[in-house]
């Protein structure tokens, strides 16, 4: 469980989107695929696709990953250095790949940055306190 939790929640949305993005035939885009529908009271009619679960997944591991930069370990080292590589990987996907080079694989690399730059500053943050506290 620890490993799983040592690994970056924004790795398994990388591969996610690199399955759902790079399958199938280069004119069909899974990411249109329609999920899940829903009408709200007002009539509205809501359709989740594939690229909005995406973008709500990047949101929500955001959010963790806030929780996840606190610890200050080893553990929360190693964290932040698979963290910037998945940002570097999102990245060159997106600049060099022709399929992940959409709208949605943009907001995917921009949350990653965010992750690895809130997980550094949020980290040392709580150094800084721990230290000024222990001395």
């Amino acid at each position: 469980m620890r490993l799983f939790l040592s690994i970056p929640l924004f790795a398994y949305l990388l591969i996610a989107a690199n399955l759902a993005m790079l399958s199938g035939p280069i004119d069909q885009s899974w990411l249109n695929l329609i999920l899940f529908e829903f009408r709200l009271p007002s009539s509205r009619q809501i359709i989740l696709t594939m690229s909005d679960a995406f973008i709500i997944s990047a949101i929500v591991f955001l959010y963790i990953e806030t929780f996840k930069a606190t610890r200050t370990s080893v553990v929360s080292i190693i964290d932040h250095a698979l963290s910037l590589m998945v940002f570097v990987i999102f990245l060159i996907e997106f600049l060099v790949g022709p399929r992940l080079g959409n709208t949605t694989f943009l907001i995917l690399t921009l949350a990653s940055f965010i992750d690895v730059v809130m997980g550094f500053t949020v980290t040392i943050s709580t150094a800084k306190r721990d230290i000024t506290f222990g001395g």
